[in-house]
Formats: C-alpha cells, sequence, structure tokens
C-alpha cells in the first residue's frame, strides 16, 4: 500500500526535533534514521494503513517518557523504515491467522525516549503483546510464535523467553530506508 505521508529529510528539521531525533547521528555503531514520515496529527496515523491490518499509529504510541516535544506536539516524525516493518507483521499476522497487538512502546521509540530506545530508534522493531486472544507472556508462546516470525526469513530476529517475559519482541535490525529521489 503507498503511505500518503510526506517524506522529509530530518537534516531539514528544527534544531530541537534534530537533537531529539538524531538524524543520521551514529547508535550502536549504526547510523540512525535521516528520512522520516512527517504525520501531522493523531488522525492522520490512524487512518493510514500501512499494510491492510496495521494503521501508522500502532508502530508509533509511547508513553510519558518520550521527549515533550516528540509526545506533545505534532507533526510527529517516524522513520520511513516502518512501512518495512508494517509488510513483516502483516505477513506474521498471515501465518498465524490472527490479530497482532503491539504493546504502547513496542513500536517506533525516539532516541530521546527515556527508555533506551535501542533497535526501536529505527523503526524496525515491534513488542508483540498479544496475538488473538492469547497474550505472549509464557515461555512456551513466546517460542511458538517466535518460531513463525523468524521463519520468515534469516532477516528477522526475536528474541528469547530469556530475554523478554512478557512479549515477543521482532525487529529487522538496523534497515535504514531512504526515499528515492
Amino acid at each position: 500500500m503507498s503511505v500518503p505521508l510526506k517524506i522529509v529529510d530530518g537534516l531539514q528539521l528544527s534544531e530541537a526535533h534534530r537533537a531529539a531525533l538524531r538524524p543520521g547521528e551514529i547508535l550502536d555503531g549504526r547510523s540512525l534514521p535521516r528520512f522520516f514520515y512527517e504525520v501531522e496529527s493523531w488522525e492522520q496515523a490512524k487512518a493510514t494503513q500501512l499494510t491492510a491490518h496495521f494503521a501508522l499509529s500502532e508502530l508509533m504510541i509511547v508513553d510519558y517518557r518520550e521527549c515533550d516535544l516528540l509526545l506533545r506536539e505534532f507533526p510527529h516524525y517516524v522513520p520511513c523504515a516502518v512501512s518495512i516493518l508494517a509488510r513483516y507483521l502483516e505477513e506474521l499476522r498471515q501465518r498465524v491467522e490472527a490479530p497482532i497487538h503491539i504493546a504502547a512502546n513496542g513500536g517506533y521509540r525516539s532516541p530521546a525516549h527515556a527508555i533506551a530506545p535501542g533497535i526501536h530508534a529505527w523503526a524496525t522493531a515491534a513488542d508483540i503483546c498479544r496475538i488473538g486472544t492469547t497474550w505472549i507472556d509464557t515461555p512456551a508462546d513466546i517460542e511458538k510464535y517466535g518460531a513463525i516470525a523468524a521463519a520468515i526469513g534469516q532477516e528477522v530476529w526475536v528474541s528469547s523467553p530469556a530475554e523478554s517475559d512478557d512479549h515477543l519482541h521482532v525487529d529487522l535490525r538496523h534497515v535504514v530506508c531512504e526515499p528515492a529521489p
């Protein structure tokens, strides 16, 4: 699906936004995303379907630990790679034949988020708290659904029950998406 959002170069944003988003800076030895979708409102985020079953809003819900500028003011900026993550989550949804629910703070977190954002700063990670009616909070469910997600491709990394005991973490590592010229 086409995403009807404006793409912006993070290096052209205000000084305050650049300080929070850190476009192109190095984090964990990798370049942070430079290009972002500009999201004008929650209504726009809810209405923007990245895939048949995933709206942009599901992958950008954060809590009070996000920096105030990025939490309370619009526009919001989400790395363009979020659309790639949504495609993988759509594939997972098809394989499990059930809705997938992303935890709050389980999608994109800016580098300014008070919880170490890690791979979430690339908008290529999701913490899945529930699949269908099953809460993902047991080692058996984390292993079961993790195996299904990992089978999508070598590029998919999933958490083990030892790394996360109340959700399934799925990520594509450090994908950086640049718009076509």
